[in-house]
């Protein structure tokens, strides 16, 4: 019979509903039964595409007497936490500050007032590998709860209260100065691995963050230096197996140095910060494999993980089927399996194309995996580019065109053999952070990519679908999470940043005033709710839920930048558009709370570092009055598109949309066409140079910005 998690709506729940543990989610249910009870908490935190998490599930929660012991000893909790931040934030920081590491799943034991005690990741069901067995650990605080419970009490008391002092201000009240990033440039040389791209050794997470740092040094200061290792990181990652090249699309990180062997869970925040990435790298290098990269992700995004009503899933899993087992009643999943191929299957689908297909995809007759920490790829070949379109040609004889097609044929034969495959399953819940990323990832690739216009149109019914499911008119508040007709989770700090940050690229795609309108109505939320007043910055909470015992700010930019790295971002826009002086004074709060960390530990604030870089670069308005299918508009669009202006905010003026413009910007009002031909204007604090309606005086205008 199904436990109470089969009536949520979030699929990692879902995928434990059928456990024999008694499963509880988070709430006032649980907590009742804990303290009637007085039993301890055991608080499982994980996401649907997390592969240990599976492993842990398989190992420990289906088990019948593991179930036992957790339904005799203890109240047992499930947390999804793409669904949950709050929680997990509050739990990963303990068990990060108790043991020096952290990540999923993450194992806590609570006492009933939600007091953390205990905690770890993930525990194998007996002792091996070092790690203690999860049935030990299980029989031993059930002992110790039982025998010595005052002593468990007074510690997790003076934990909690130990936390409450993480992030206190270090007393350094000073906006950092251009010294911290170049500081911070040298720190990401020395870890350049100038041999594969990337930073450090194994495992290689992309982390977009970074990148979009370093580009934006690149630009305020002209040093090829940070320019050069983004690129060369972005090649190695789009050649690497880390790459989808029959799908598109990134998967979470390598296991390895040299970007070959993937984890391969897909997550929606980093297709689509890796798409804002390559596009910046496309623009300030004229490559257009860079290009072609992030319109592959793109197209990977919109064909496997929109929903119908246009918003955007949130990740396919790691683990599916192989499909040599898809007929088989109690097939175990692997991991990959839905992407890797034999050699024999590489020639049965492509025939006469299978040898350039395995020549540009280092496909070898006994597999190709350089690195098979758990045996799942003995025989099979993990696609990457082992061979330039060039060295193809060199060593079959054929044209560079015949190599493309041929390629271009085998790529779409193994898609539709894979699509017939068992697939991993679907995250189908729509967040609306990752969506707001992923809506300016698709506004900026429509306004920058050449041909690529369309994609204007995806990030509009994108928007219109969060504003349609998960925004509440009436208190003016958004939601995090909708699935199957159901919206729910009141919203973070971070989906307020992340949605503005995607309205304010809207508009500098479309120019229409509605999504700047309703940015700057999130943003007023997103203060009213978030903002700490005291030290600057913005919590991650709003503090309304009890439950959730500590009131944290996110100061690390990881695999999700930190909202108020993302909020900072969004005000410099915003306020050099509005002239609102608040707005300044909030950026440099918030600059000045993180001036300590992005002086002492830069690499772990790369998108704040990335604001602070365009807050010392300012901020330029370029603002083009016309219509947007008239040829001069065209031409002038063209010239601001090819143009790497990382700093700079684009205000199209359309006379449609001119009165509702004013209104929210009223220094617009007169920047009118000239001569009846479209002109461009590029100011700096709401002051100016001479209007041309010429793209090579426009060119020179832009240029000089620097």
């Amino acid at each position: 019979m199904p436990n109470r998690l089969a009536a949520e709506q979030s699929p990692y729940l879902l995928q434990h509903k059928d456990n024999p543990v008694e499963w509880y989610p988070w709430g006032d249910a649980a907590f009742e039964k804990a303290r009637t009870e007085e039993k301890p908490i055991f608080l499982s935190v994980g996401y649907s595409t997390c592969h240990w998490c599976h492993v842990m599930e398989h190992e420990s929660f289906e088990d019948a007497g593991v179930a036992e012991m957790l339904n005799r000893d203890y109240v047992a909790i499930k947390v999804d936490r793409e669904e949950r931040p709050d929680v997990d934030r509050v739990y990963m920081a303990f068990v990060q500050v108790t043991t020096g590491s952290g990540g999923w799943p993450m194992s806590v034991w609570l006492t009933p007032t939600l007091e953390p005690f205990y905690g770890g990741t993930y525990f194998p069901p007996t002792s091996r590998w070092g790690r203690p067995g999860f049935t030990e650990i299980l029989e031993e605080i059930a002992r110790v709860w039982r025998d010595e419970r005052g002593r468990v009490l007074q510690s997790a008391s003076s934990i909690v209260e130990r936390l409450r002092t993480l992030g206190a201000s270090s007393g350094d009240r000073q906006i950092p100065g251009v010294g911290t990033l170049d500081t911070t440039v040298q720190e990401f040389a020395s870890a350049f691995d100038a041999r594969r791209g990337g930073f450090g050794d194994a495992p290689k997470f992309p982390r977009p963050s970074e990148l979009l740092f370093l580009l934006r040094e690149h630009r305020r200061t002209g040093a090829d230096l940070p320019r050069d290792m983004v690129l060369a990181t972005l090649r190695a990652m789009a050649l690497g197996g880390m790459r989808d090249h029959i799908g598109g699309g990134f998967h979470r990180y390598s296991v390895d140095g040299g970007w070959r062997v993937p984890h391969f869970e897909k997550m929606l925040y980093d297709q689509a910060q890796l798409v804002l990435a390559y596009v910046e790298a496309a623009q300030v290098s004229g490559e257009p494999v860079c290009a072609d990269v992030a319109a592959d992700t793109l197209e990977y995004v919109l064909r496997d993980l929109r929903h119908e009503g246009g918003g955007f899933y949130s990740a396919e899993d790691a683990d599916s089927v192989p499909p040599e087992h898809a007929h088989h009643e109690a097939a175990h999943k692997s991991e990959g399996a839905f992407y890797i191929w034999t050699n024999d299957e590489i020639g049965d689908v492509l025939a006469d194309d299978a040898d350039v297909v395995r020549l540009r995809f280092g496909i070898l007759p006994d597999g190709n995996a350089p690195f098979d920490p758990q045996n799942e790829f003995i025989h099979k070949n993990l696609l990457y580019t082992a061979h330039s379109l060039d060295e193809i040609a060199s060593m079959t004889g054929r044209s560079q065109e015949s190599v493309v097609a041929t390629l271009d044929r085998g790529r779409a034969a193994l898609l539709a053999v894979r699509d017939g495959r068992p697939r991993p399953q679907l995250d189908d819940k729509v967040l609306t952070a990752w969506n707001g990323l992923m809506i300016a990832a698709l506004a900026r690739a429509g306004r920058v990519l050449e041909g690529r216009e369309r994609y204007l149109g995806d990030a509009q019914r994108a928007a219109s679908f969060v504003r349609e499911h998960l925004w509440n008119t009436a208190e003016a508040r958004l939601l995090r999470r909708y699935r199957q007709g159901d919206a729910g989770v009141s919203a973070y700090a971070e989906d307020y940043a992340y949605l503005i940050w995607g309205l304010l690229e809207l508009f500098q795609a479309d120019g229409d005033p509605a999504w700047l309108e309703w940015a700057l109505l999130l943003q007023r939320r997103l203060d009213d709710l978030f903002w700490d007043a005291e030290e600057g910055g913005w919590f991650s909470t709003t503090g309304e839920d009890p439950s959730v015992l500590l009131r944290l700010k996110e100061e690390y930019d990881g695999a999700e930048p930190s909202a108020s790295s993302v909020a900072v971002m969004n005000l410099l826009a915003l306020s050099h558009l509005t002239g609102d002086a608040s707005m300044v004074e909030k950026i440099e709060g918030t600059l000045q709370m993180f001036g300590g960390n992005a002086s002492m530990r830069g690499r772990s604030v790369p998108m704040m570092l990335a604001a602070l870089s365009t807050y010392h670069a300012g901020i330029p308005q370029v603002v083009i009055v016309g219509e947007p299918g008239e040829s001069g508009a065209r031409l002038l669009t063209d010239v601001v598109r090819k143009t790497y202006l990382p700093h700079a905010v684009v205000v199209p003026v359309r006379e449609l949309h001119r009165e509702a413009l004013a209104g929210l910007l009223p220094w617009t009002k007169d920047l009118r066409m000239r001569d009846g031909r479209a002109t461009a204007y590029v100011c700096r604090e709401f002051a100016c140079q001479a209007p041309t309606t010429s793209p090579d005086e426009l060119a020179r205008q832009l240029k000089d910005l620097r």
